[in-house]
């Protein structure tokens, strides 16, 4: 199950940017399911940050799995020809990160996610600022 959060180079230059995105983010979600990743997340980045439009969270229950998971999603992506990603972590890590370009991929243990908590700092009130009048600051 994923949720989407906020609804690169590739060799399909003619494709539109957007189909492309679609189907790099529909390898990776389903990649990802294949090897049973739980709390699939999808957040919308595009407006809020220049290194990705989207940002992938998933959890996995071991390290190996993670693992695993990187190195599937890894081959996944190089077959379709869709990216060439850039991989952190793979070797053993609570966290997991994979640049792909217009995508990024966060494979995290129950404890990492938690502790970093990348939808709180990405999800839908990301752009939300609490205003605060002079006045009420010198009270």
């Amino acid at each position: 199950m994923k949720t989407i959060i906020n609804a690169t180079e590739t060799p399909f230059a003619t494709a539109p940017r957007q189909e492309v995105l679609a189907r790099l983010l529909s390898v990776i979600t389903e990649s990802l399911d294949e090897d049973k990743a739980e709390n699939v997340v999808v957040l919308d980045l595009t407006g809020r940050a220049g290194f990705a439009d989207r940002m992938v969270i998933a959890t996995g229950i071991s390290e190996r799995q993670i693992s695993a998971m990187a190195q599937h999603l890894e081959r996944r992506l190089k077959e379709e020809s869709l990216a060439r990603p850039k991989v952190e972590g793979d070797q053993g890590s609570d966290w997991v990160l994979m640049d792909a370009g217009d995508v990024v991929v966060h494979l995290f243990m129950p404890e990492s996610r938690e502790l970093y908590a990348l939808e709180r700092m990405w999800g839908g009130d990301f752009d939300v600022a609490e205003e605060v009048s002079v006045d009420e600051t010198e009270q």
